[in-house]
C-alpha cells in the first residue's frame, strides 16, 4: 500500500514538473519570435491627452517610425527615436523580457551602471502578437482615470 501510495505521488509530481516545463518552453518559443528589428507604426491613444512615454519627454508620436532591436537569448536591445520637429533623436539601449506569454517589460541601460542597478522600468500588455507584428498596451494613469496607449510594431528585419 504504501509502494502504490508512493509511486502515485512520483508519478503526480512528474506530471506537473513535464506540464510546467512544457509551458516554459512554449512561452520561450514566443519570446524567441521576437527577435529582430523592428519599427513602430503607429501609436494609438486618446488624443486628447498629452502623452510623454517613457520618462523620453517626448510625445508619443516622436515613437513612431522608431527603431526596435530586440535580442531575446541576452534579453538586450535598444530603441532609436528618430528625431524631426519637436522630436529628439536618441537611442536607448534597454533590457526587457516577455513574462508568462503577455506582458512585455523593459527598462532603460544608461551609461556606467549595470540592468541590476536600475530598478525601474515598464510594464505592457503583450498584444496580437504574429511572426511580423504586435503591439503593446501601456496603460497610464492619469488624473483617477487611466489611459491606454497602443503601441504597433512591425518587423524590419530578422
Amino acid at each position: 500500500m504504501k509502494n502504490l501510495l508512493l509511486t502515485g505521488i512520483v508519478a503526480a509530481s512528474l506530471a506537473v514538473s513535464c506540464s510546467t516545463a512544457k509551458t516554459a518552453q512554449a512561452d520561450r518559443a514566443e519570446f524567441l519570435k521576437m527577435k529582430g528589428t523592428w519599427q513602430i507604426t503607429s501609436v494609438d491613444y486618446d488624443k486628447s491627452y498629452m502623452i510623454k512615454p517613457f520618462d523620453e519627454g517626448a510625445d508619443a508620436q516622436c515613437f513612431v517610425g522608431s527603431q526596435w532591436i530586440l535580442v531575446p537569448n541576452n534579453y538586450t536591445g535598444s530603441y532609436t527615436l528618430n528625431g524631426g520637429g519637436a522630436c529628439p533623436v536618441k537611442t536607448q539601449p534597454i533590457k526587457f523580457e516577455v513574462l508568462t506569454g503577455n506582458t512585455f517589460q523593459f527598462k532603460k541601460i544608461f551609461d556606467g551602471t549595470k540592468a541590476k542597478e536600475n530598478e525601474t522600468g515598464y510594464a505592457l500588455t503583450l498584444l496580437n502578437q504574429t511572426a511580423d507584428q504586435f503591439s503593446v498596451q501601456q496603460s497610464v494613469p492619469f488624473e483617477g482615470q487611466t489611459v491606454n496607449v497602443v503601441y504597433n510594431f512591425q518587423r524590419t528585419s530578422k
